[in-house]
C-alpha cells in the first residue's frame, strides 16, 4: 500500500521541494555579515595612494589590472544578495558623487563585523540598528563642524589642482601634481563664463600607447585615432560643415529603367551625375567651407571632387563623436549634401592630421583664448593597463570639480576626519542611556578603518598610528593631525595640502550606514526552487563548427 510522506513542518511544507529557507541569527544574519565583511576585506587592500592592484579576469576574459574599488566590484559581479546591497550603495555613491565607492565598501564592512561582536555579546538587532541610526545622525551633524577650507575661486586653475590632488593621489600616486593640473585646466578652460553648469561628458580623453605619464597632453578641441579620407592634411581657420549622410550621389526613393543604345549616350549619363554633385560640393566650397566631416562613407566621386576643389574632408563612424563634435566647433550636422548657413557651419583654428607616438590622429583645435565647450586630455602610458588607470584618474578628478560646483566645502583628509568623528560619536555614546551606548561608541570605533587601511597597505603598524592619532587630536585639539604614509607617524593634513571634499564624506557615511542597517534588518533568507527546463547540451570546439567538419 502506497502512502505519500509529509513535507517538514514549518515554512518549508508552504514552498517547492528544493527551494531553501535560513532563518534567525547563526543562519541568516551572521552569514550575511560574513558576506558582506569579506568583500570589505577584498577591496581593503587597494585602499589609499599605497593601496595594491587587484587581478580582475570578466566574463569575457578580459583582464584589468586595477586598485579601483568600483571597476572590480562591476566586474566582478557579485552575486550574494547581502553583498550585492553594499555594491548597490557604492555605486549610488560612484552616481552622487563619482567617487568614494572603496570608503562606502569598507566602513559598511567595519560597522557590520562590530555589530556581530555587539549580537555575540547579547544585544538585540533592533538596539544595534537604532544605536547606528543615531551614530549615523550625529556624525553627519559633527562633519560640517569639521570643514576647514573651501576652494574660493573654481577658474583658479591653482587652487582647483590643489583640491583635486588628494583625489588623483588614490590612483596615481607620484603623478597627482602633473595629472591635477592638466584636469584642473581641462575643467576651468570649459567652465562657462556666465555660469558654473559643469557637464563631464565635456572633458573627453583618448589613450594613446606608448610614451610616458609626463608625455601626456591637453588639446582644446576633439581628438580622433583616425586618418583623413583626402590629400588635404591641414587646414587653419577651419569653417566645418557637418554632415549625418554619406558624402556621395543620394539614391533615388524611386526606380526606374534607363535604355542605352551606345557609348556616347553611357558616356553622358554618368556625366550627367557627375555634373550634378560637382555643382553640389561647388555650393558648399562657395560658401566658404574648407573642411568635411561625414558621418557616413566618402565615394571615390566625393574623393576626387574633394581634392580637386582643396576640401579637408574627415569621416566619423561614431554618431555620438559627430554630436560631440558638433558641440566642439559650434555646428549643426545636416542630414543632406546642401551648402550650410553660416549659423550652421562649425568653426575651428585648426584641423590636422598629426601622428603621435605611431597613432594617427586628427585634431579640431580651437585656439586657447576662444572658449571651447568640449577638450580632450591625450593619455600617453606604456601598456593598457596603465592607461585604464590613468582614465579612471581622470574621471575621478573630474568628478570631484563637478562636486565642487555644487559644495565648495573641504575636509581633512589622511584619515584626519575619521579620527576626529570616531573620537566625538564615542564621547556621544557614553552620554546617551540605554543600550544602544554601546552601539554608537562601535560605530565610532569602526570610523578607525579608514586610517588603519592607510597605514597597513603603506607597511606601517595601524595600532600604533591609531593610538598616535588619538592622542595627537586629544592634546592638541588639532582636527586635521592623520596619517603620514611617507615617513610613518602622523602629519597635519592642512598643512600638506590633503583634502576630502565634504559632499563626498557625506554620501559615503550616509549610505555605508544605510547599507549595514538595511543587511542588520535581513533575519529571513527564502530561495525559491530554481526554474527546470533542460539544460544547455556540452559541446567540444566551437558552436558554429559544422559536426561534420574535422
Amino acid at each position: 500500500m502506497a502512502f505519500r510522506i509529509p513535507k517538514a513542518p514549518g515554512f518549508a511544507q508552504m514552498m517547492k521541494d528544493g527551494a531553501k529557507h535560513f532563518h534567525g541569527l547563526e543562519e541568516a544574519v551572521y552569514r550575511n555579515i560574513t558576506a558582506c565583511k569579506e568583500l570589505a576585506a577584498t577591496t581593503k587592500s587597494s585602499f589609499g595612494p599605497h593601496g595594491m592592484n587587484k587581478m580582475v579576469i570578466n566574463h569575457l576574459e578580459k583582464l584589468f589590472v586595477t586598485n579601483d574599488a568600483a571597476t572590480v566590484i562591476k566586474e566582478l559581479e557579485v552575486q550574494h544578495p547581502a553583498a550585492k546591497m553594499v555594491v548597490l550603495a557604492s555605486q549610488m555613491c560612484e552616481q552622487e558623487v563619482g567617487d568614494g565607492t572603496n570608503f562606502v565598501l569598507i566602513f559598511a564592512g567595519a560597522l557590520l563585523q562590530h555589530a556581530e561582536e555587539l549580537l555575540r555579546m547579547g544585544l538585540s538587532i533592533p538596539e544595534v540598528i537604532e544605536g547606528y541610526e543615531q551614530a549615523g545622525e550625529k556624525a553627519l551633524d559633527i562633519l560640517k563642524d569639521l570643514v576647514h577650507r573651501e576652494v574660493k575661486d573654481l577658474r583658479d586653475r591653482e587652487e582647483v589642482a590643489k583640491s583635486l590632488r588628494t583625489a588623483i593621489a588614490s590612483k596615481q600616486y607620484g603623478n597627482e601634481d602633473f595629472l591635477a593640473g592638466l584636469i584642473a585646466n581641462a575643467c576651468v578652460s570649459i567652465l562657462p563664463p556666465e555660469s558654473l553648469s559643469f557637464n563631464v561628458d565635456n572633458v573627453r580623453s583618448t589613450k594613446i600607447l606608448g610614451g610616458g605619464v609626463g608625455g601626456s597632453k591637453l588639446i582644446h578641441g576633439m581628438v580622433f585615432q583616425r586618418e583623413c579620407e583626402g590629400d588635404v592634411t591641414k587646414v587653419t581657420g577651419a569653417n566645418i560643415a557637418i554632415y549625418s549622410c554619406p558624402f556621395d550621389m543620394l539614391a533615388t526613393e524611386t526606380k526606374g529603367t534607363v535604355l542605352i543604345k551606345n557609348a556616347e549616350e553611357l558616356k553622358n549619363f554618368s556625366k550627367g551625375e557627375e555634373n550634378l554633385f560637382e555643382k553640389y560640393v561647388k555650393e558648399i566650397v562657395d560658401s566658404g567651407i574648407n573642411c568635411i566631416v561625414t558621418g557616413g562613407k566618402v565615394s571615390d566621386l566625393g574623393l576626387h571632387f574633394a581634392n580637386k576643389y582643396k576640401l579637408m574632408i574627415v569621416r566619423l563612424q561614431s554618431k555620438f563623436d559627430l554630436r560631440r563634435l558638433c558641440r566642439t566647433v559650434k555646428g549643426t550636422a545636416l542630414p543632406r549634401l546642401t551648402a550650410p548657413t553660416p549659423t550652421e557651419t562649425g568653426h575651428c583654428s585648426s584641423v590636422c592630421t598629426d601622428e603621435v607616438g605611431d597613432t594617427t590622429v586628427v585634431v579640431f583645435e580651437k585656439a586657447q583664448q576662444d572658449r571651447s565647450a568640449v577638450c580632450t586630455l591625450v593619455l600617453r602610458a606604456a601598456t593598457d593597463n596603465i592607461m585604464d588607470d590613468l582614465e579612471r584618474a581622470v574621471d575621478d578628478g573630474v568628478n570631484n570639480f563637478k562636486v565642487y560646483t555644487r559644495d565648495r566645502q573641504l575636509v581633512p583628509g589622511a584619515g584626519a576626519t575619521e579620527i576626529e568623528l570616531g573620537k566625538k560619536i564615542s564621547s556621544f555614546g557614553e552620554s546617551c542611556p540605554g543600550l544602544e551606548q554601546y552601539a554608537i561608541q562601535k560605530f565610532g570605533q569602526s570610523l578607525e578603518v579608514v586610517p588603519r587601511a592607510l597605514a597597513d597597505n603603506a607597511g606601517l603598524n595601524p595600532t600604533k598610528i591609531v593610538s598616535e592619532l588619538y592622542a595627537a587630536h586629544q592634546e592638541d585639539g588639532n582636527a586635521a593631525i592623520g596619517v603620514d604614509i611617507e615617513e610613518g607617524g602622523t602629519l597635519n593634513a592642512s598643512e600638506a595640502c590633503i583634502w576630502d571634499s565634504y559632499l563626498v564624506k557625506y554620501w559615503g557615511i550616509r549610505l555605508a550606514t544605510n547599507a549595514a542597517i538595511t543587511v542588520l534588518r535581513v533575519d529571513q533568507i527564502i530561495m525559491a526552487k530554481p526554474a527546470g527546463g533542460p539544460r544547455a547540451p556540452k559541446k567540444q570546439g566551437d558552436w558554429d563548427k559544422d559536426p561534420d567538419e574535422n
